[in-house]
């Protein structure tokens, strides 16, 4: 079997399980991972879903324009199914998307405009109007204003909202996604309550955002409406997408606490997933205490995580916006060592081990323990040299004791890395690093340089 091409392999993605970082809550969290889409992305089916309504209403004709104002995933599903129809592509966006992906709706052949975040809708310099003037200056070409174009949720209704039914058998108790355009949550759950009206719907919002209080009060307040980082969920306006009758809560959650969860789920679950998604599962977590055990919750990842490499996974980007400690710690330091077997030599092992082992494992120096397995020393590469250069017999077969130097220093994983320079100088290159749960790390200049 094969497809005929890269559009027909849009939709049918898998439901996977959460486990760690939901281990504390009741209910059995899943998450239907929309990453498998050939852009990495839920945008897909509705780009696909646009641009077929729009060829049928002829509102775009062959070899015409595409023009849409994106945070980059719209674009890049519409960029696809352009390649596949043979259109241009004109692309309007903030200048607070990743650069990553810029970049790929570049790689796609597409016209990218980056115009400023921080500036009202009705602005002639927003993304929002831009899009619009190109639209009516440019002959055959079609501005598909996923904001307001009906065809983004029939995508969802269509098609996302019944494989959710089918995938968890019906039992399906809540659907969480991140709201931007408002596409995804409502079309889901327009089918999902049909099926079942008793299903709750949550919207994930972030600060800096209209829609919670709108949803609550009926007041769009533009004192609620400020600048903020989260990529993908949120906004200044409201789209005609957003079905608020049909959702039941909108909890809204921190950039920093978005970030966060995004980097959890690719250290703890394997799942490298985007900006809005660490906000999706953030937001299941703040609301823990609504679930029980026979609960069937759903989350939606909108995209993946390769769109934010220059980001939320780039340590320094996440601490120059205090997302992180200002500081690396011993624990850091653990974390990235690839090799995490700790070794040691007993006090009478000969030297020769000492030098096979240093040789066989490409390492400098090793602890050295005593029949109680207790750390009473060390042994490094230029005490065996030392020894090898000034005994012209090299009797190898001497035990380790006779050559072994002072032991490596203790400290625990909470000490910041710079303070390490109390501890490794000269003569001690090394410290061993005890974690939480006792185990033990050997931590070497090397390693000191990496992470730095």
């Amino acid at each position: 079997m094969y497809y005929n091409n890269i559009l027909e392999t849009i939709g049918n993605t898998p439901m996977v399980k959460i486990n760690k970082i939901t281990s504390d809550i009741p209910a059995l969290v899943l998450c239907k991972v929309e990453t498998f889409n050939p852009g990495h992305s839920t945008k897909d089916r509705m780009a696909l879903n646009m641009l077929e309504a729009a060829e049928k209403d002829g509102k775009i004709k062959p070899g015409g324009t595409i023009i849409e104002c994106t945070s980059g995933n719209t674009g890049m599903g519409l960029a696809l199914a352009a390649c596949v129809k043979g259109y241009k592509t004109i692309f309007t966006t903030s200048d607070k998307q990743s650069k990553e992906k810029l970049d790929l709706l570049r790689a796609m052949g597409s016209e990218v405009i980056v115009c400023p975040t921080n500036v009202t809708p009705d602005d002639p310099r927003s993304y929002y109007s831009v899009a619009e003037r190109l639209s009516k200056e440019i002959p055959n070409s079609f501005w598909f204003n996923q904001y307001d174009n009906l065809a983004n949720r029939a995508a969802h209704y269509q098609s996302t909202g019944p494989e959710i039914w089918e995938q968890t058998d019906g039992k399906i108790t809540h659907f969480v996604v991140g709201v931007g355009t408002g596409g995804t949550i409502s079309g889901c759950a327009k089918f999902l309550k049909e099926k079942n009206p008793n299903i709750k719907i949550w919207g994930i919002d972030t600060y800096g955002s209209v829609f919670k209080k709108y949803h609550e009060t009926g007041v769009f307040d533009e004192k609620e409406i400020y600048s903020y980082i989260t990529e993908g969920i949120g906004e200044d306006i409201l789209p005609k997408n957003v079905d608020f009758e049909l959702i039941d809560r909108f909890e809204k959650v921190t950039d920093k606490d978005g970030a966060v969860m995004a980097r959890r789920l690719a250290k703890e679950e394997g799942m490298l997933f985007g900006y809005s998604a660490g906000s999706a599962f953030c937001g299941v977590r703040q609301l823990k205490d609504h679930l029980k055990p026979d609960d069937v919750v759903v989350v939606l990842v909108h995209d993946h995580g390769s769109r934010y490499i220059g980001k939320i996974y780039n340590d320094d980007w996440m601490r120059d916006r205090g997302f992180l400690d200002t500081e690396l710690k011993v624990s850091d330091l653990i974390a990235r060592k690839s090799d995490k077997h700790f070794m040691t030599l007993q006090i009478n092992d000969p030297i020769q081990k000492a030098l096979d082992q240093m040789k066989d494992n490409d390492i400098s120096q090793m602890p050295i323990v005593d029949e109680e397995n207790n750390i009473i020393g060390s042994i490094t590469e230029s005490s065996v040299l030392n020894f090898l250069l000034s005994n012209s017999d090299n009797k190898t077969d001497q035990p380790i004791k006779e050559i072994m130097g002072e032991a490596f220093p203790i400290v625990n994983e909470d000490l910041p890395y710079r303070q390490l320079t109390g501890f490794i100088n000269k003569t001690i290159p090394a410290v061993i690093a005890k974690d939480k749960a006792g185990g033990l790390h050997i931590l070497t200049q090397y390693d000191i340089l990496q992470a730095v």
